[in-house]
């Protein structure tokens, strides 16, 4: 009998038919045991074994359940026709239980999740949530300047060299056009950044340019050929400071032992001891780090004191030649044009531990003394202010018209509320009072008045001179020996950090994110720019702690985490940490932190000259401006990073005819690094498709 007819048959109206399973039953018993035994080798193989499964699952979730027990008979096959009569119902059925399964695994699943979520503290949620919104804005970032760099291929751009005459020049910064508008008397020396100041071109390097010595041989002999002065100009130099350099053929070497001077560090140990400290070591204890150097002269105060881990920042004016910022820069030193004619420097109140003016030019007997209000306003609570000049000395003092000026400033200083703690030879020392009640105390009208709050802005931005005292409203006054000292200070506390707005928990994270880039970029890019051991083409290999890169400019700064992440690598790299005005304005955490910084906007060029950046960082910066109004393209801001940054002397040795420095992207940001350029012939390419993009 075939195997069909050996199942039992439903008839129509669902009834079972009793003769069908009658044959069945008489068929068994006359069937060996050979016969049998084959027939269950079959039915492991055929699809009836669906009902095992069935049967194991209905034990599985119901072993108590009779109904199901009696419903189905040793075969598999229900007794109720209308639910198990066919093979289609058995798989329903099985379906059904597996979903049951699914739905218990998903169950338990969501539970033990909710319970995870519930056990998780407040805090912790924080961190969670500040982590991906961090990760969300950082996505967005990313694909925004990917977008601009992918626009940037469609509009085929290209720049011309700059004339040879513009090779120093530095935009903002036309002393010939501001004679023409009427400037004079020093104001044709400060920065007009109107319509027209950028340049549309690339400035060239001279045609003798050498790659400057590396660190710390570099702070002491630079190539003369590399900035614009002259050997008349070097031995003419006026200034205290300039004076302590000798000129050798192609060289310029710096020296602390002039014999016109007891010297740099004598100078500096003296400025100590009228504080009242041992020596210049000491500044540090007495809460001193960062220092303002009016007129620097060519660095070498700042020179000195960097030994004493102290960071001085130089401001001078726009020189055309023998620059003194020009020359401090090539040396691997803070520095920056800046003047007091017009207006106020792009730095907070309360921003400096110290200021310092060795013969800088500056008469401070003028305009009221408005120039030493601007000393007030950057000085901190509790800081000095030196002072070098003839006029202060005694028998220049027999001079009456040195008198008249030295009686304005003594009396104006004391009108400040300035105490005049030493007076030695040319030079005088004034400490800003770090108590606010002294200027009630003052006689009616014997000084300048006190600013208003609509006045006293904390970060102004070249904004007009003020003749009123300013950072008396803010909350970071606080006295500079009562701050943590150095190194410490750059790790500010939580009551610190919320004078800020800023929460801790932010500060470490970016601390994190800012130690593993450092680590990353350090790797990638070695050992052309970050690498303890550097080499070019023909070199030895030097011996720590000599390295390529000294200068670093931070386009987008934030909290100053890339600055704290080097130091903290023990880098010997110091970082200009530029906040830019169409961002959050974090620069006065910065300046607490015992960082140096400024106040920028990148559609205007930067105050400094040509070549004076080893590396340009800037994460996040293109996205920042994109963001806001297009007052200028992404190929300006790439024309002045390629004025900012140093060449390398690399054509000559590869025969490259055109180059551009690569781009480096890593997941932090971006990093630009010059590797190609001077004396290179032809024209450089801007196009955003041809910069090397390498993924970190």
């Amino acid at each position: 009998m075939s195997r069909p007819l050996q199942r039992s048959s439903i008839s129509g109206g669902g009834r079972i038919v009793e003769s069908s399973r009658d044959s069945w039953d008489s068929q068994m018993k006359s069937r060996s045991p050979r016969t049998e035994k084959e027939d269950v080798d079959r039915n492991r193989s055929s699809p009836d074994h669906t009902s095992l499964s069935l049967r194991f699952l209905v034990n599985l979730f119901f072993p108590d359940n009779s109904s199901f027990k009696s419903g189905l008979t040793d075969n598999g096959f229900g007794s109720d026709p209308f639910n198990m009569g066919s093979s289609r119902s058995r798989q329903n059925l099985t379906l059904l239980f597996l979903r049951i399964s699914l739905v218990l695994i998903v169950i338990l699943a969501l539970s033990g999740s909710l319970w995870w979520t519930i056990s998780i503290s407040t805090s912790s949620r924080g961190d969670i949530f500040r982590g991906y919104r961090r990760l969300q804005e950082q996505l967005i970032s990313d694909l925004s300047d990917i977008g601009e760099l992918s626009l940037g291929a469609a509009r085929l751009t290209e720049l011309d060299y700059c004339s040879e005459e513009s090779e120093n020049h530095v935009p903002c910064f036309n002393i010939s056009q501001n004679l023409e508008l009427g400037y004079s008397d020093g104001n044709e020396y400060d920065r007009q950044c109107g319509h027209g100041s950028r340049q549309s071109c690339l400035v060239v390097p001279p045609r003798n340019y050498r790659v400057p010595l590396r660190w710390p041989t570099g702070r002491d002999v630079i190539w003369i050929a590399n900035v614009k002065i002259t050997a008349q100009e070097v031995l003419s130099s006026g200034s205290l400071t300039k004076r302590m350099m000798m000129l050798e053929e192609d060289q310029i070497s710096f020296r602390s032992d002039s014999l016109m001077f007891d010297g740099v560090e004598d100078y500096s140990h003296q400025i100590a001891e009228m504080i009242g400290l041992r020596n210049e070591s000491n500044f540090i204890q007495a809460g001193v780090r960062t220092v303002l150097d009016i007129g620097c002269g060519y660095g070498s105060f700042g020179a000195h004191l960097f030994s004493k881990q102290l960071l001085t920042m130089c401001i001078a004016n726009y020189e055309a030649s023998g620059s003194q910022v020009q020359l401090t820069l090539e040396r691997g030193l803070p520095a920056m044009i800046g003047s007091f004619t017009l207006k106020q420097l792009p730095y907070p109140s309360l921003s400096f531990d110290m200021v310092h003016c060795a013969r800088c030019g500056i008469d401070w007997d003028q305009k009221d003394g408005i120039f030493l209000v601007e000393v007030d306003r950057v000085l901190k609570p509790g800081g000095y202010f030196v002072w070098t000049s003839p006029i202060t000395n005694a028998q220049s003092l027999r001079n009456k018209q040195d008198q008249k000026k030295w009686t304005i400033v003594h009396n104006f200083a004391e009108n400040l509320c300035w105490d005049m703690l030493s007076q030695q030879e040319e030079t005088v020392v004034w400490k800003k009072t770090s108590k606010k009640d002294c200027y009630a105390s003052r006689k009616s009208g014997s000084g300048p008045p006190i600013c208003s709050k609509g006045q006293d802005v904390e970060t102004p931005y070249y904004r007009p001179l003020q003749l009123c005292i300013g950072g008396t409203h803010s909350r970071r006054w606080v006295p500079i020996e009562r701050r943590t000292t150095w190194p410490s200070r750059s790790k500010l506390n939580s009551s610190e950090l919320e004078i800020h707005g800023v929460h801790p928990e932010e500060i470490a994270e970016d601390a994190i994110n800012w130690n593993s880039a450092v680590r990353n970029y350090w790797s990638l890019l070695s050992p052309l720019i970050f690498s303890d051991h550097p080499k070019r083409p023909g070199d030895e290999d030097p011996s720590p702690p000599f390295n390529m890169l000294r200068n670093v400019l931070d386009m987008n700064a934030r909290f100053g985490g890339l600055n704290s992440a080097l130091l903290d690598a023990g880098k010997t790299v110091w970082v200009m940490n530029v906040v830019p005005t169409s961002g959050p304005n974090y620069l006065p955490l910065i300046l607490d932190r015992g960082f140096v910084g400024v106040l920028h906007d990148w559609c205007e060029a930067f105050p400094t000259y040509p070549r004076t950046y080893d590396m340009v960082h800037a994460e996040g910066l293109l996205s920042l401006q994109t963001s806001k109004q297009h007052r200028c393209t992404m190929l300006d801001l790439f024309a002045e990073i390629d004025r900012l940054l140093r060449p390398e002397s690399l054509c000559k040795q590869t025969h490259l005819h055109k180059s551009f420095q690569p781009l480096i992207w890593s997941a932090l940001g971006f990093s630009f690094a010059k590797l190609t350029k001077a004396e290179c012939i032809g024209f450089i390419t801007l196009y955003a498709w041809k910069i090397s993009v390498v993924l970190s």
